[in-house]
């Protein structure tokens, strides 16, 4: 059965590379191409991205607004209480490191837990991850729980 994978083209339907600079014979020997002098027949020729020949550039023409703070920023991994209570049956204590252990998050990332409002909970839980949304955290302590945040 032909599938998308086992698609390719036939040898002689590739096209071959340009080989530039190769003597005359082969059209493009020479200036390989280029043209003769100017920036763009150097070799590491031509200008860089976003230049426009001196006039100023439109990255520096428009203005900047707002504050940057990407390289910076928390990123969690995202757990729900749903997902906790269905991984850890049973279970009234619930530690950073038994998060950690079954997958729930990246190894080492920190953990936020969320709630996705549809659960109740039938007894106390303690949960132990860095930070807790508001609703997870007043949901816990409606259940007779804790939740013990890492983070501020």
């Amino acid at each position: 059965m032909m599938r998308l994978h086992s698609l390719y083209p036939f040898v002689e339907e590739r096209k071959t590379r340009k080989r530039v600079g190769r003597g005359s014979g082969s059209g493009l020997g020479c200036t390989a191409g280029k043209g003769n002098k100017g920036q763009n027949a150097r070799s590491g020729g031509g200008a860089p991205a976003g230049f426009e020949g001196g006039q100023m550039p439109l990255q520096r023409r428009l203005p900047k607004r707002g504050f940057k703070n990407a390289p910076f920023r928390n990123r969690y991994s995202l757990v729900s209480l749903a997902v906790l209570v269905s991984h850890f049956e049973g279970k009234s204590a619930i530690s950073l490191e038994d998060i950690y252990g079954r997958g729930l998050a990246g190894n080492g990332k920190p953990v936020k837990v969320l709630d996705d409002g549809a659960l109740t909970l039938s007894g106390p839980l303690w949960i132990e991850a860095h930070t807790f949304s508001a609703s997870a955290r007043e949901k816990l302590r409606n259940a007779g729980g804790e939740a013990k945040a890492l983070e501020g």
